[in-house]
């Protein structure tokens, strides 16, 4: 009897030790924070009392509290009080405004780009337009977000805007009242081929679904589509839901579309398709970018596992982590990474390695030895690791010349206000092409205008020829550098023959949009669309299409 008492102490003993472990290793842990909080509030107690200047808590503690959040994940944020209208905007995509993007030009605020049929642009507001005062209040001096809450109101209240049309020099007053400003997530769809239906989604607000479905209907019912291009370029994502949603269009119903994983058992759940699919059976091709990220992913990504859709352009971002807004007190939000998702395949596509990008924002190249292979629905190949990878990859030359300096010191914008000024109407964004006389127009144009630029391969020349020098190989290698010195300098008139057809494109572009808005832009962009291009070739061959969601193509 006493050996069996004995062993049962041993045996209680050993079931709470694991239960006392963690405990005290929990104890620990509140420990370490409020010992840390403790030394925090007395350095900033130290610190009021005895700094040599004047000290702003608040904004001491704001930047300490974002510094400490960099060494986090690049999602993980905090938003005060005053951003919090912020919030809204990016889950619903609305607000009560004017309807346009404003932008700072010349020490100036100016409209950059009204909305078609919003108040800015219904009061006759374009492009180009000055910004003087808003309800009596001076602009001068200050910036485009200090404007832009001035802007902003409650729909159905009236602002008064003073400002000046391009090429005027007299100030006019415009009363303009403000609306809900609901900007669309389907920035635009159509026909680009043969019964062959396009669809632009820009963002995952909470009524992406409604309008990709409603979009997706028009073109079925009305147009007769019998194939579908889904373009999620530079689409940052938005709603996890809403992508399990428009996922859903085009899969059985229960099927899993997504699943995450977090520290929290509460943020660990399953998505699935909750409804009977749209659009089951039609052949689907999907264009992605670097840009390209998160809820875009989950639909490129599991449209690829499930072999239900053609992936065409370049490796997306690589964004696999979930965030959850947490309200914090005075009003304050911290927007925190809460889990991983995980696609159909079981690949997470989160980036290895966020922490360093290439100059455009893409993912390095990763090597498969630090990838793990997943196989999708018919068993292709797949890879985890960062983010999701093209079935057809459409490479696109990307040159830095004389058109990148044009247009970042707004020669484009500048020129194009100057050529509505003189041109009531022009042809369909399809159509329209600038003549030889809107090119010499532009060249002298430019001569007005204090436009210079200093080529990056001069100023990287500069740089290696000081590092020659400091090595001692200055006189060996002078007579090349003086040639190359020679060929690389600012030569505008020489540029603007050399990389006309550059110029001419981002030209034309600037000049359609004053005219025919986003959905014009856009149009005008598809003529010469690669990746575009790429899908109706494969549209046009049934047979590779179906072979490019075989596992043994």
């Amino acid at each position: 009897m006493l050996k069996k008492t004995h062993f049962l102490l041993v045996l209680s003993a050993l079931f709470f030790l694991p239960n006392f472990a963690a405990e005290k290793k929990k104890s620990d842990r509140y420990f370490e924070i409020s010992k840390n909080l403790d030394i925090y509030n007395a350095v900033l107690r130290e610190l009021d009392i005895y700094y040599v200047d004047s000290i702003k808590p608040g904004e001491l503690v704001e930047k300490s509290i974002v510094k400490m959040l960099q060494n986090l994940d690049p999602y993980t944020s905090y938003i005060p009080e005053e951003n919090t209208k912020d919030l809204k905007f990016m889950t619903t995509g609305e607000y009560g405004g004017i309807g346009s993007i404003i932008s700072q030009h010349n020490n100036q605020v100016i409209i950059a780009e009204p909305y078609e049929g919003m108040p800015a642009d219904k009061a006759g507001l374009r492009a180009g337009d000055v910004l003087l005062e808003i309800d009596g209040v001076s602009l001068k001096g200050k910036n485009v977000s200090e404007v832009s809450e001035l802007l902003k109101g409650q729909p159905g209240t009236e602002v008064k805007i003073l400002l000046k049309h391009v090429g005027q020099s007299n100030a006019i007053s415009k009363n303009i009242t403000r609306e809900k400003i609901q900007i669309n997530p389907v920035s635009y769809y159509g026909l680009v081929g043969d019964k062959t239906g396009y669809i632009l989604l820009s963002q995952f607000t909470d009524k992406a679904r409604d309008e990709v479905k409603k979009a997706l209907l028009d073109l079925k019912n009305n147009y007769q589509i019998e194939k579908l291009i889904f373009d999620l370029r530079n689409n940052p994502g938005g709603l996890i839901n809403e992508a399990v949603d428009i996922t859903n269009l085009f899969i059985p119903k229960n099927t899993e579309v997504v699943s995450t994983k977090g520290k929290v058992k509460q943020f660990d759940n399953s998505y699935k398709s909750s409804e009977e699919p749209t659009c089951l059976t039609i052949p689907l091709i999907i264009l992605v970018n670097s840009n390209t990220a998160s809820a875009s992913e989950i639909v490129a990504g599991a449209l690829q596992d499930l072999d239900r859709a053609v992936v065409i352009g370049s490796r997306t971002f690589g964004k696999g982590l979930v965030q959850a807004t947490r309200e914090l007190s005075y009003n304050s939000h911290l927007k925190v990474t809460t889990a991983k998702y995980y696609i159909p395949s079981g690949r997470c596509i989160q980036a290895i390695d966020y922490a360093h990008r290439n100059e455009d924002g893409s993912i390095a190249s990763i090597p498969d030895s630090l990838t793990q292979a997943f196989t999708t629905k018919n068993g292709r190949v797949v890879r985890d690791g960062g983010g999701i990878s093209p079935d057809i990859e459409v490479e696109k030359e990307q040159k830095l010349n004389i058109s990148y300096y044009l247009f970042s010191q707004n020669m484009f914008f500048d020129f194009a206000s100057d050529f509505v000024s003189r041109n009531k109407k022009i042809a369909t964004p399809e159509l329209f092409q600038l003549s030889e006389t809107d090119y010499l127009d532009f060249k002298a144009f430019l001569k007005t205008r204090e436009f210079s630029y200093t080529l990056k391969s001069a100023e990287y020349l500069k740089k290696l020829k000081e590092i020659i020098d400091f090595e001692g190989y200055d006189e060996m290698a002078k007579e090349e550098f003086t040639a190359l010195e020679n060929k690389l300098v600012e030569n505008t008139e020489r540029d603007l023959d050399l990389f006309r057809t550059d110029i001419e494109k981002q030209l034309t572009n600037e000049i359609i949009k004053r005219y025919y808005y986003q959905k014009g832009e856009i149009r005008y962009q598809l003529k010469d669309d690669l990746e575009l291009k790429k899908a109706l070739e494969i549209f046009a061959d049934p047979d590779e299409y179906k072979t490019l969601l075989s596992p043994n193509k």
